[in-house]
Formats: structure tokens, sequence, C-alpha cells
């Protein structure tokens, strides 16, 4: 599967916004967004689960618009240090591939 393409057009696009919106945040400033942008998906998680439910009347859902969030807040510390994410993901389906092809069958 090639999708450096596709992540190449993400992380550019992110690129784009982030030049257009003040540029970057200083990378621990960026492992804070991603901490509390997980912070939301867990929250998202535990509600749609059961465990946890939402404080406020709205009990729509917001899981994709989390993980959304939290995508792009990985994509930027990403750009930040020039790491091509659609060629580690390719890295990492292989490494996967090899380690665990048998792991769960």
């Amino acid at each position: 599967m090639e999708i450096n393409d596709s992540f190449r057009k993400v992380q550019k696009t992110v690129d784009n916004w982030i030049c257009e919106h003040g540029g970057y945040w200083p990378p621990l400033s960026m492992i804070c967004a991603i901490m509390e942008e997980l912070g939301e998906v867990a929250r998202e998680v535990n509600s749609l689960e059961g465990y946890k439910p939402k404080k406020s009347k709205i009990t729509d859902s917001n899981l994709g618009e989390e993980l959304a969030d939290l995508l792009f807040s990985i994509i930027c510390i990403a750009n930040h240090y020039n790491i091509d994410l659609g060629k580690e993901f390719n890295n990492i389906i292989v490494k996967y591939s090899k380690r665990d092809s048998s792991r769960f069958s």
C-alpha cells in the first residue's frame, strides 16, 4: 500500500494553514496540544462505552472530530521535525506485518 502522496498532501495542507495563522508553536506546546486532544478522545470513548456519561446535555458523539483534532496536532509536530508521515506509516505497516503476522490468529 502506497500512501505517501496522500500523507504529503495532508501534511502540506496543515503546513499551509499553520503558516497562514501565526506559525508553529514550540515543540513542548505542541506535545501539550497532543495530550489535550488525546484526553478529549478518551472522554468521547468513555462516554460512548457508557463508563462516564457527558456532563452536558449534548449527547452526540464528537469522536470523529476529536480524532481529527488529534491527527492535526500530530501532523504539526511531524511537520516541525520534517518527518514524512507517509513513509513512516508504510514502514510501520511493514514492521507490524513481519512482527505480528501470526500473533493474533
